[in-house]
């Protein structure tokens, strides 16, 4: 496994990490039991972190994962989760407010049987009025790191130009990480744009859905995938490519996700312990510099193709 320096955190992370969204049931149906022992498996193949929200299937998430690292060592993984983004009985909600986030820190602790929380994220900020993230919502996440509550904090969102956004309108040092998704990916590099931007401040990157909210699969995009058509018609097209010759669209998907040294990590999402070992696999091959070739090729009508969150 390859370690790679987190910013400026002190953490040096898994060049592939554990992503528990699946853990809410948030892709596909979920057996509680599998889950857990997908991490489990991740930790004991060398995964030192584990990114989770609240939001993620309304709290189901947390709650599973927090069954899970019952029985893994504190010191074995750093842990990530997030605030300002909730659901409830079905529906979708957002709170930055100071003293909900500040609430909800405490919450996922005793939801993930943890007594700190190594990076916190203020969770997709677009969704936020950007100065309060910057005046409000990050100042009290700061004065829980201040008291050791948390040890690092850090802002998500899918639109770059907002973290960029953050990261200039407050303190320096205040933002120690971003988590970027969707925009490292073979269908969409966009991240590079920003990536020299987040190093010269200092900022780590963390780089999430190798497999682009499941459009680089063979199974494909579940029903609810923002991606236009025309992109998700690229997509089953490249993935029937690599099927023609034999090879796997989510392992080129995974390898070349990982490829970049400047990104600290990225981040996969399953509940099948199987799956961590063939992702874990594919993440130490080498990739297939032709195939990626070809497949890009495919892409490229549709390439940094983007949509807006929901």
């Amino acid at each position: 496994m390859e370690y790679r320096e987190l910013g400026k955190t002190g953490m040096k992370v898994s060049h592939i990490s554990f992503g528990a969204s699946s853990l809410g049931g948030v892709f596909h149906s979920l057996r509680e039991e599998e889950g857990m022992q997908a991490v489990y498996e991740a930790v004991v193949q060398g995964i030192n972190f584990i990114d989770v929200s609240p939001y993620y299937g309304h709290l189901k998430a947390e709650t599973v994962l927090g069954k899970a690292l019952k029985n893994i060592d504190r010191n074995d993984y750093y842990l990530s989760t997030k605030v300002g983004r909730y659901g409830k009985d079905g529906v979708n909600y957002w709170d930055y407010s100071a003293k909900k986030v500040t609430e909800s820190v405490f919450e996922s602790m005793e939801r993930l049987n943890v007594d700190y929380i190594d990076l916190i994220n203020v969770h997709d900020i677009e969704f936020a009025d950007l100065e309060q993230v910057c005046t409000e919502t990050l100042p009290a996440l700061v004065a829980l790191r201040d008291k050791g509550v948390v040890h690092h904090v850090g802002i998500t969102n899918l639109t770059l130009s907002h973290l960029k956004y953050v990261i200039d309108h407050v303190p320096e040092g205040t933002v120690e990480t971003v988590l970027s998704f969707c925009h490292y990916c073979l269908n969409d590099d966009a991240l590079l744009d920003y990536i020299d931007y987040f190093h010269s401040k200092g900022v780590g990157v963390i780089n999430a859905s190798p497999f682009s909210m499941g459009l680089l699969t063979e199974r494909g995009a579940p029903s609810w995938h923002p991606a236009s058509e025309q992109l998700q018609a690229l997509c089953r097209k490249a993935a029937d490519y690599c099927r023609s010759k034999g090879k796997s669209i989510e392992k080129l998907a995974i390898q070349y996700s990982v490829s970049n040294p400047a990104i600290a990590t990225t981040l996969f999402s399953t509940t099948r312990p199987e799956s961590v070992l063939k992702n874990i696999a594919w993440a130490e091959e080498p990739i297939d510099e032709q195939l990626l070739k070809e497949v890009k090729a495919i892409l490229e009508p549709r390439l940094r193709d983007t949509w807006l969150n929901s």
